[in-house]
């Protein structure tokens, strides 16, 4: 006997979708938007004139708007318009230039990008009676805020800059028979840490405590060993140090069909005292290729917390959780687009020389 049912699905939008949500006014903004915002499975998000330095982190929770809590919270108005020095160890708020007005079935979900991670820049998304950072609720109507803590490096930052992105899920009900339901074939695959050297001098690097800034808008422009510090192995494992921030690489390529969207989770809470990533969308056609020689490690931003910990090679350290496009994108990873870290291994963020 057949039973049916409703089933709820959940699609990432494609970057088509997303232009029609620019087209139909359910994302806005004052300013003309770059056609280069718009990713295979996200759209970039721009930094807005108006920024505070805040007292600290704060959720508005759901009676509070962000604007309400910046009166109360704020130490100081910022203009970024010709830019501003955002210094390490502050918290910062700004407001985006981007606006939402979603229909009731879509909810967005935001990340920092991937250089911003690599920075060690804590950026995350707020918006109106948030109770969650980086996720926006479903019919969310009002503006967007991203909340910057930057934590090795201090930066320059200014109008336009895009640290963070947001991707949007569609839910789709319909009638499902029980009976030939199938399961979904993007199931989780744990990621290990590359801890041996190989041909390689060194297996990641580690932040310098005393620098000099980075200006955001520079690409290609610094010198690695001014900020950071090759890590050498020693049989095969490594000491983390409390506070210290690293930038490793798993051991097992990624790969990213045209058709899926993926987003790196940690493993489990309780499997080290550190914190295994900062930015974790990888779009479809990461690492794909054909022919498979487009192959691509996952970087991974790493900050030990408050006891020295000690990694060894092949150590479990997430999962990468898979997910279904509403349908193909018309701009792919690495093939439609110009794409700073297909192919990589072990790699900086863009703003240092390669």
């Amino acid at each position: 006997m057949c039973s049916n049912e409703h089933t709820i699905y959940k699609y990432v939008l494609p970057s088509q979708k997303i232009r029609n949500l620019l087209q139909n006014q359910q994302i806005f903004s004052n300013t003309k938007f770059e056609n280069e915002q718009i990713q295979p499975s996200s759209m970039d998000l721009r930094l807005g004139p108006k920024a505070w330095r805040m007292r600290a982190s704060f959720l508005p929770g759901i009676k509070r708007t962000v604007s309400s809590c910046i009166s109360e919270f704020a130490m100081h108005e910022i203009d970024l318009s010709s830019g501003y020095i955002l210094e390490k160890g502050s918290v910062y708020l700004v407001e985006l230039k981007e606006a939402l007005n979603l229909p009731d079935n879509i909810e967005g979900f935001a990340n920092a990008k991937s250089s911003t991670g690599r920075l060690d820049l804590f950026t995350r998304l707020i918006s109106n009676y948030c109770t969650e950072f980086d996720r926006v609720i479903r019919g969310y109507e009002g503006p967007l805020y991203a909340e910057i803590a930057p934590n090795s490096f201090s930066v320059f930052a200014k109008e336009d800059i895009k640290l963070n992105q947001i991707r949007f899920k569609l839910y789709q009900s319909c009638i499902t028979n029980q009976n030939k339901i199938k399961k979904s074939a993007f199931t989780p695959k744990n990621f290990s840490i590359n801890l041996s050297c190989n041909n390689n001098s060194f297996i990641g690097y580690r932040a310098k405590p005393h620098t000099d800034l980075i200006d955001l808008s520079k690409i290609n422009y610094y010198q690695i060993e001014d900020y950071w510090e090759k890590i050498i192995p020693n049989k095969n494992q490594i000491v983390l140090d409390p506070g210290a921030f690293y930038i490793l690489s798993s051991r097992e390529f990624v790969s990213i069909a045209p058709n899926q969207a993926a987003e790196m989770a940690p493993y489990l809470p309780l499997i080290g005292e550190f914190r295994v990533h900062y930015a974790g969308f990888f779009d479809p056609g990461f690492g794909y290729s054909s022919d498979n020689t487009q192959k691509s490690r996952a970087v991974l931003e790493v900050r030990c917390h408050d006891t020295p910990f000690i990694l060894e090679h092949g150590q479990n350290m997430g999962q990468l959780i898979f997910e279904n496009m509403l349908e193909q994108p018309d701009l792919i990873y690495g093939k439609t687009l110009k794409s700073n870290y297909q192919g990589q291994g072990l790699k900086l963020s863009k703003h240092f020389k390669t």
